[in-house]
Formats: structure tokens, sequence, C-alpha cells
């Protein structure tokens, strides 16, 4: 017994799927190469650290760490920067230094006997700066997670640890020419945990 012809639609099936598939193989790993990141490596999504800053000064430096999500943005160094010289402000207890990172509004809201108050017995550590967006009327939203060790009694009324986990999105604008920390609005607290 024969087998009859395969019909010319059916020879013709199997190499018009094999290019489909290869041209769709390929131009899926084409876009991949077009829309990565310039500074990302292929197989690379650690976190980096920012090179450090040399307004933050020699102990200080190295207390802030960005992703390379973080780091991709053009303000990544000035927002590091910032930071650095925000948390070295705090843990040195130096008032005039931390007033140069925030906004006037901020200083309104915290003046030096609340904040000596506030952070007599804190030292910040382990920050990381996860993403920096755009935010309303050229602001940005940086998310950012830190450590912070305090003596209980100095812990937030809502949870009294002696060493939080913070994750939480500051508010950044431009004022006196550079980049300053806004007020926060009051709300729920931020998302924290027990270390």
């Amino acid at each position: 017994m024969t087998t009859p012809a395969p019909s010319s639609r059916q020879r013709w099936l199997v190499p018009v799927v094999v290019v489909v598939l290869s041209v769709t193989v390929g131009a899926g790993l084409l876009a991949r190469e077009v829309y990565r990141r310039p500074d990302q490596p292929a197989d690379e999504t650690t976190v980096s650290t920012a090179p450090p800053s040399s307004a933050t000064g020699g102990a200080s430096a190295g207390l802030v760490e960005m992703t390379d999500d973080a780091n991709a943005h053009p303000q990544a160094e000035a927002v590091h920067a910032l930071l650095e010289t925000y948390f070295a402000a705090i843990n040195a207890k130096q008032y005039q230094q931390w007033t140069t990172t925030v906004s006037s509004e901020r200083i309104a809201r915290q003046p030096l006997a609340d904040w000596r108050k506030g952070v007599r017995s804190t030292t910040d550590s382990n920050a990381l700066v996860y993403r920096i967006e755009r935010g309303a009327n050229a602001s940005l939203r940086v998310l950012v997670g830190f450590t912070s060790r305090q003596e209980k009694a100095d812990a937030p009324d809502f949870f009294p640890e002696t060493c939080i986990k913070w994750r939480l999105v500051l508010p950044v604008i431009a004022e006196r020419s550079g980049l300053k920390i806004d007020a926060v609005d009051n709300g729920p607290p931020p998302e924290h945990e027990k270390c």
C-alpha cells in the first residue's frame, strides 16, 4: 500500500513555521539589546555604590548606596550627595549641616530644639536608594530604605523599637540653588519593621 503524497500546502508549513519562529526569537533578542540601559551589563542587576561626594567628607562617606536603576537617573549624583550629607548630619547631630539638605518648610517644622530631641540617640545606616522618579512641579520622589538605631525612649510612639528598618519616599525639590528634601505630609507612618 502506498501513502498519498502530501499536499503542497503541508509541504510548506514546516519551513514557514521554522522561519517565523526564527524571526520572532531574533527580534526578541534584538529588542532586549536595544532597550537595555547602556550602563547595565547583560547579566548584572546588583546594587552599586555611587562615587562618594566630596561634600560629605571622609568618615561620613559611604552611608548611601544606590541600585543600578537609581544610578541611571540623571540626578543620581546630586541625590546621592544630598542623602550622604543628610544622614551624616543626623549621625553627627549637626543641625546646621542638616538644614543645608532640607527645604525651608521642613526647617520651619523642625526647629533646633525639636530636631535635637528627635535625633538625640539616633544613628542611621545602610541607606539604599531603590528608585528616583519625577514628581509634580519638577520635583523628585526618592524611594529609600535605611536602618535607624536609637534608644527605645527615642523611638516613634507608634513603633517603640531600638532598631527599625524604614522604607519611604522622600520628596526632593529644587530650592536655594540646590536639591532639598521637602517636608513629608502628615499621614500614615512610612513602611517599617523591626531589625
